[in-house]
């Protein structure tokens, strides 16, 4: 088995226990970003894997949605965050840069400028991730995505006069969660002997995620030091983040996918989940 993990710090409290062999899992373990994960996962070449929200949308006949776990918020992430030098509203026709790791973030980035701030910017895909200015001082720019690990360093510089965290945008305009992503797995990879293999995978991740959960403390030291991040912050960001996937959950994930449809974004599907006996 092959099992797809991202390797920013939103990561921690479900990979914890696995990095730090508390929980054995019975697969190879492939770090990726968001995007290049959708993709290995759709390809066949991982088995399981956490993946953008909106590409189990866009191939929901190939996947199978994991239970039980997610990475969500119900207001603030601080992890997806839309930096611009105007207010939202004037960003209508104006260059906006988007990251090309997260389609999910993209996605409902989307949504926000069509149906809440009534505009449509020219968005522009980049590669560049880092919070570093200099990455992007050279692109012409009135707006810029950031997610994962360096929207929580550029967040604390006030490089940008405003600031709109799409989790809260989410929440204010639905009353709901956002899912960013899930876990999933191919649809029709194997035979029962392969179904039953992701099924125990399943259950080692949620058992690794509990353990996560339960030591924030320690993985926000561990994702300090990587990321420069002050402690106290990493933690409180964990504290923001909701590792579960309730009736609420899923109710804000299906709206998501519905809005997707509704423009175009993303083809008609349903939420089909992995059968655990």
């Amino acid at each position: 088995m092959r099992l797809g993990r991202i390797g920013y710090i939103n990561c921690y409290p479900v990979y914890g226990a696995i990095d730090r062999g508390v929980v054995k899992v019975s697969a190879h373990l492939v770090t990726g970003t968001p995007a290049e994960l959708n993709d290995l996962l759709v390809a066949g070449e991982l088995d399981v894997s956490v993946i953008s929200a909106v590409e189990y949308a866009r191939h929901s006949r190939d996947l199978v949605l994991l239970p039980d776990v997610a990475i969500s918020s119900d207001g603030p992430v601080r992890s997806v965050m839309l930096f611009s030098r105007v207010p939202a509203a004037s960003l209508h026709d104006v260059p906006v840069l988007l990251s090309a790791s997260s389609r999910t973030s993209v996605g409902l980035l989307e949504l926000l400028c069509r149906d809440v701030w009534k505009v449509q910017p020219r968005f522009a895909q980049v590669r560049a991730e880092a919070a570093d200015l200099t990455a992007l001082a050279g692109l012409p720019h009135q707006a810029v995505l950031v997610i994962g690990d360096p929207a929580l360093l550029l967040g604390s510089t006030q490089a940008y006069p405003h600031v709109y965290d799409l989790g809260v945008e989410w929440r204010r305009w639905t009353g709901l969660p956002f899912v960013f992503a899930v876990w999933a797995a191919r649809r029709a990879s194997g035979g029962g002997e392969t179904r039953a293999a992701v099924a125990r995978l399943h259950a080692q991740i949620l058992k690794s995620r509990d353990w996560g959960l339960a030591n924030l403390d320690e993985l926000a030291r561990s994702a300090s030091a990587v990321t420069k991040v002050p402690e106290a912050e990493c933690r409180s960001y964990f504290s923001g983040l909701d590792y579960a996937l309730t009736d609420r959950h899923l109710a804000g994930l299906t709206l998501f996918f519905r809005k997707l449809v509704g423009h175009g974004l993303a083809p008609e599907g349903s939420l089909q989940f992995l059968h655990v006996a």
